[in-house]
């Protein structure tokens, strides 16, 4: 006796087959050349900023402000697009720097929670 596969099993494998085999699009990798890549680069956000960066006014700007516009463009290469979608959206309205006086009252603040969470004792010392 001959037992074959049960058509409870071969149907639906076949029906698989069909579908992808003949139903599933077909992909095509293509080389692309340099122009192409340059120019979907360019529409990117991080081209964008970098692109704003290398204005003229804006690094007039920033030398002023005592910012190396070298380092402004390093951190923006650092940046990862959910940071640069936040940017973009805020640019406008973010200070563009700040004063000594705010980040010695930072850490004064962060000094303060440490010493009252019990972390350190530096104030203890004084």
């Amino acid at each position: 006796m001959r037992h074959s596969a049960p058509k409870f099993v071969i149907i639906p494998l076949l029906i698989t087959f069909f579908i992808v085999s003949v139903l599933t699009p077909v992909v095509q990798a293509k080389v692309i050349d340099t122009q192409t890549l340059i120019a979907a680069r360019s529409n990117s956000p991080k081209a964008q900023l970098q692109d704003l960066l290398s204005r003229e006014d804006v690094r007039d700007k920033l030398i002023e402000l005592g910012v190396n516009p070298d380092d402004a463009g390093n951190r923006i290469a650092a940046l990862t697009d959910q940071e640069i979608s936040q940017l973009q959206l805020n640019i406008n309205d973010l200070p563009a720097g700040s004063s000594a006086l705010a980040v010695v009252g930072a850490v004064f603040l962060v000094l303060l929670v440490l010493e009252l969470v019990g972390v350190t004792n530096i104030f203890n010392k004084l």
